[in-house]
Order: structure tokens, then C-alpha cells, then sequence
């Protein structure tokens, strides 16, 4: 009796948890505002809806439906209206729907009355993108920005759904006067941890802080990779790099920033960096959270922004990227003109993949790709090597014959453009990258203050 009791509560568990996974993902079309995204780019409602259910289908959604949802005033209190909330209700409870998804920002009242009229959990686009990152979170950086940005969310969503603690006795006794309200509890906790957090994530800045100071001592141009979800960066990371980064075709594959050495062909080293992925409308908390994250992007040397050539929503896309890229403060590098890699010309038909080729080669700062090919990454490879040598300097230096060392290094990292070989020293002008440069001088810095340190046996 009792194993048949356990059965039947684990079969009602299962059930309930099945029924919590099946999820409806909602659009709303405020037909009354402009159909418009960013900086004039336009939107199809359809492809942002099927969009919507690639994030709820990240976190291993069972969608069971989708539907476009005009609406012309929004309702404070609902977003919906009255007529059209019933009918979804029915359609709720026929497909035994556990979770609705509204692909739009709602207010606490909002989420908390939709909750009550369909009788199960309701998550907006923000809510969504934050359950996506928590899941996808691997380093205790990542979990530590995912969980500021939630707690940041979840602090404006205490709305009171309860009665029987409303309110806590204070004082002593029976004299006591009210004491704090359960939700002013739950902010001050919250308040609490969001305050213990943000002291971790400044430990992670200065620790990032130090590595990239470690770096300009012997310094490579970081080269960091952005661009819209799941448009290919890891996969071109990947191919340029050799290296294994998760690479899957889902929306935010990629959390965790990472990079990699890569050798250009002219010789020059640069340190690469695979960055999350940007979407329309992603919250301000998350860009907040991630700063510590995204500082390998404003650090760089170079920004590549990578963009899938074969998505319809394609200049869409770029416009939502420069948008997070402003909120970064790297305005003057949107408007200089990014370098663009149009990827996945492979998924193209040949007449229009032909029609992107070319015109990659007419503009300055652009190049067709495939990643999973690796078609056209050569010539990427040289179009790096052509910006970092853009700012190239010329050096004059007096290298003495015994420091063969140094000679070496200053033809195999530098354009040597003159030679003159003397009795005490061979004089050369070359032409160095500015973190080329930097680097002979703290080479030679370091020699200086070492022979110093060590003085020859016998001096004074």
C-alpha cells in the first residue's frame, strides 16, 4: 500500500512537471507604435515570434504553440485585453499549458494578474533570456553576473500575493507595534546579497584588470568577436583559432568569454576573444551584469562583427548589436565602421552568395565567410593583418652586434626598411605596430634594469 502511495505521488510529480514545460509563447503586436526596431530597421512580427520560441526551446521548453497578438491599447493592468484573454485561457487549459511566454516587457501587476486569469506561471522576454543565461552559466564569473542580473529583475517583481504574513509582530510582547512586512523583508535580503555580489564582481574586474595589464607588458592586439545570438562567432572562433568552444546551433551557446593566441600571415600574434552573443531588447541588467565580461570588447584593438548573411533579419540584427555596443560606450568604433564578416554564405543560394562576395570586396572593412567551410577565412585573416598594420611606425635603432637577440626579433616582428651595420652597432629603421613597439621597449627595458640589478663582477 505504502510503495503503491509513493508510486502514484511520483507519477502526480512527473505529470506536474511535464505539464510545467509545455509552453506558449505570446507576441504582442502594439499595432498603435511604429513596427520599427533600432535605427529604422523593420521587424517582420513572425520571424521575432519564431524567434521567441527558439529562447524558450534553449532551456528545453516543450512549445506547444506560438501566436502573433494584436494589440491596440495596451492594458495596464493586463496588456490584454478582457475578450482576449478568455480565449487564450481556453486554449491554456485544453493543452494543458504550465508556462506562458510574452515576448514583450511586463510590469509586476501585469505578470501577477495574467498569472491569476490563466492559472499558471507567466515570464516575460526578460525573464526568459535570464532563465536561458542561469542555465547556460558555467565559471563562478558567469553564475555571479546571471544571478546579480535576476536578483536586480526579481526585486521589482515582490508583488503581494499573500496574506498570512502581511505583516510580522515587532517589539516585545503583546505592546509590540507592526513590525516589517513580508515583502519588505524579501527587499532587504535581496538588497543584502545584490550588495555582497556587486563586492565579488569588483574582485572579478580587478582580477581582469591585473591579467590585461599582464598582457600590455608583453603585449598582443586583442581582437574580440561580437555580433548578434547564434550568428556563427564561436564557430569562426573556433576555425581561427583551433580551438573547441561550444559551437551548437542554439540561441546564447556562449556565456563565458574566451581567448585564444592566433598567428596572422605576416607573423604577428594577436589574442582573439569569443564574447556572448547581443538580441534585441536584452535587458539593461544583463548589459550591467556582464560589464565586468563585455571589458574584453571595450579593451580591444579591433572589433569584428560577426553576422549571419543568410538571416532575413539580418540589418535588423546589426542594428540591435550597435545599439548594446553604444550602451558599452563604444559609439566612436560604430560609427569608424567595424569590421563586418558576413557569415554563413555557405547557407546561401549561389546567385545571392555571389551578390555578398562582391560586395564584401568593394567595401573597405568587410569579407564573406563561412566558418563551417572556412571559405573566405583566409582572407580575413589578412584583412586583420592589413588594420593592426595600418597604425605601423617607423623606429630608428641602434642595436649592438652582440645582441643577436634582439636583431632576430626585429625581423621577424617588424618591417626592417633600412640596415646600416657600423664597428660598434648596426643601425636600423623599422617599421613596428604601436604594440609591437611597446613590447621591444619593455624588452628592452627589463634588460636594462636586470643588467643593472647584476652588475659584471668587479664593477663598483
Amino acid at each position: 500500500m505504502t510503495g503503491a502511495k509513493v508510486s502514484s505521488e511520483a507519477g502526480r510529480g512527473a505529470e506536474a512537471e511535464r505539464k510545467d514545460r509545455r509552453a506558449l509563447v505570446l507576441h504582442p503586436l502594439i499595432t498603435r507604435h511604429s513596427s520599427k526596431d533600432g535605427a529604422g530597421a523593420v521587424r517582420r512580427p513572425e520571424n521575432r515570434l519564431a524567434e521567441s520560441e527558439g529562447l524558450a526551446r534553449a532551456i528545453a521548453l516543450d512549445v506547444v504553440g506560438g501566436e502573433v497578438v494584436p494589440v491596440s491599447r495596451p492594458r495596464a493592468a493586463t496588456l490584454f485585453r478582457g475578450g482576449r484573454i478568455e480565449e487564450l485561457k481556453g486554449w491554456i487549459a485544453a493543452d494543458e499549458i504550465g508556462l506562458v511566454v510574452i515576448d514583450h516587457a511586463l510590469t509586476p501587476i501585469q505578470q501577477r494578474n495574467l498569472e491569476h486569469a490563466w492559472d499558471c506561471k507567466v515570464i516575460d522576454r526578460t525573464g526568459l533570456i535570464l532563465e536561458i543565461f542561469g542555465a547556460r552559466a558555467r565559471t563562478r564569473e558567469g553564475r555571479l553576473q546571471v544571478e546579480f542580473a535576476a536578483l536586480s529583475y526579481q526585486r521589482s517583481r515582490l508583488v503581494r500575493s499573500w496574506t498570512h504574513l502581511e505583516r510580522q509582530r515587532g517589539g516585545l510582547g503583546f505592546v509590540g507595534g507592526p513590525g516589517e512586512s513580508q515583502i519588505e523583508v524579501d527587499r532587504r535580503l535581496i538588497a543584502e546579497r545584490l550588495t555582497r555580489i556587486r563586492r565579488q564582481l569588483d574582485a572579478v574586474v580587478r582580477h581582469r584588470d591585473l591579467h590585461r595589464r599582464a598582457r600590455r607588458r608583453v603585449p598582443y592586439p586583442v581582437v574580440a568577436l561580437v555580433g548578434y545570438t547564434n550568428a556563427g562567432k564561436s564557430t569562426l572562433f573556433n576555425r581561427l583559432a583551433g580551438a573547441a568552444v561550444d559551437a551548437e546551433d542554439k540561441l546564447f551557446a556562449t556565456l563565458d568569454p574566451t581567448l585564444r593566441g592566433v598567428t596572422l600571415p605576416s607573423g604577428r600574434r594577436i589574442m582573439l576573444a569569443d564574447t556572448v552573443g547581443f538580441i534585441s531588447d536584452l535587458p539593461t541588467d544583463l548589459i550591467a551584469a556582464f560589464r565586468a565580461t563585455l571589458e574584453e570588447v571595450r579593451e580591444a584593438d579591433l572589433v569584428v562583427h560577426v553576422r549571419d548573411a543568410a538571416d532575413p533579419e539580418a540589418e535588423a540584427q546589426r542594428e540591435d548589436v550597435h545599439a548594446v555596443l553604444r550602451d558599452l560606450y563604444l559609439g566612436p568604433a560604430v560609427e569608424r565602421g567595424l569590421i563586418e564578416v558576413l557569415n554563413k554564405v555557405d547557407l546561401l543560394p549561389p546567385a545571392e552568395r555571389a551578390e555578398i562576395v562582391n560586395a564584401s570586396h568593394r567595401r573597405d572593412r568587410a569579407v564573406a565567410v563561412s566558418a563551417l567551410t572556412g571559405d573566405g577565412c583566409a582572407a580575413l585573416l589578412d584583412l586583420l593583418d592589413d588594420e593592426l598594420g595600418a597604425a605601423r611606425r617607423v623606429v630608428e635603432l641602434a642595436i649592438p652586434h652582440a645582441d643577436g637577440a634582439t636583431l632576430a626579433w626585429l625581423y621577424r616582428h617588424g618591417e626592417v626598411l633600412s640596415r646600416v651595420d657600423e664597428d660598434a652597432a648596426t643601425r636600423l629603421r623599422v617599421g613596428l605596430d604601436p604594440v609591437e613597439a611597446a613590447r621591444l621597449e619593455y624588452m628592452r627595458t627589463s634588460r636594462r634594469e636586470s643588467t643593472c640589478e647584476h652588475p659584471p663582477a668587479g664593477s663598483q
